[in-house]
């Protein structure tokens, strides 16, 4: 089972992704990306991160999407990683449309990626 830990839940997944991510797991389970507050200090960051080793341990899932806040995920990857729980990364191409002045990103699922 995957756990997404993202901002964007998987039934709101592109279809490539959704479909790509049940192939190789089978099915998903989303746990929301907590609010990093960006005054945040280093210890309670910490402990936000222990508190979502917690969770995740409690989930017991062996393979977690994150996707999110770059500090937080760090901190968070290197301690999952740290008790053999694996962490990817979605991976996607941006393709830019340029109309009557405005500028248009969409975004398009490639693969998963280990951390």
């Amino acid at each position: 089972m995957l756990l997404n830990l993202s901002n964007h839940p998987s039934v709101n997944w592109p279809e490539k992704q959704f479909k790509r991510a049940i192939e190789l797991y089978n099915e998903i389970q989303d746990l929301p990306f907590p609010q990093i507050p960006p005054d945040l200090d280093s210890s309670d960051l910490d402990l936000l991160v222990n508190e979502y080793v917690h969770k995740i341990r409690q989930i017991d899932s062996s393979i977690v999407h994150i996707m999110g806040e770059m500090t937080f995920t760090y901190k968070l990857v290197q301690q999952l990683k740290g008790i053999g729980i694996a962490c990817i990364a979605s991976t996607t191409e941006r393709k830019s449309i340029e109309k009557d002045g405005i500028k248009t990103s969409i975004f398009e699922f490639v693969q998963f990626r280990n951390y």
